[in-house]
């Protein structure tokens, strides 16, 4: 009967094991996937931000391109500044959209979670 009641006990524990082992390392992917949801959060309010600007940038290139038209035929004096300044806010505008295409394309959302959650999958196959 001991040899019965060893076996039971040694069963309990390396099952206790496997499930602590289990347990941590769902710990460890629900952390990773909490560090990412807030990495993908500060990403979308950059992004955000990025497009307001362009947004506002191209306003403001529109409205400098309509005034040097409007007085690309008065005189002489204003027209250099009128130029100057809607190139400065047409680059303006350019890099900003630059900026929130880089942004964009930059990574995927949630790629160490599903990266470490393949390697998981990998170690589980049969053949290792």
């Amino acid at each position: 009967m001991s040899a019965l009641g060893e076996s039971t006990t040694g069963l309990w524990a390396s099952g206790k094991v496997i499930l602590e082992t289990l347990l941590a390392a769902v710990q460890t992917r629900v952390e990773l996937l909490a560090c990412e949801v807030q990495e993908e959060k500060c990403r979308l309010v950059e992004a955000l931000l990025c497009a307001a600007a362009v947004a506002a940038f191209g306003m403001m290139t529109l409205t400098m391109v309509t005034f040097t038209l409007v007085v690309l035929f008065w005189e002489n004096g204003r027209l250099p500044v009128l130029i100057g300044l809607s190139l400065a806010y047409l680059c303006g505008t350019a890099f900003a959209f630059s900026a929130l295409r880089r942004r964009l394309r930059k990574r995927t959302a949630f790629a160490g979670t599903l990266g470490e959650l393949e390697k998981d999958r990998s170690c589980l196959k049969p053949e290792n």
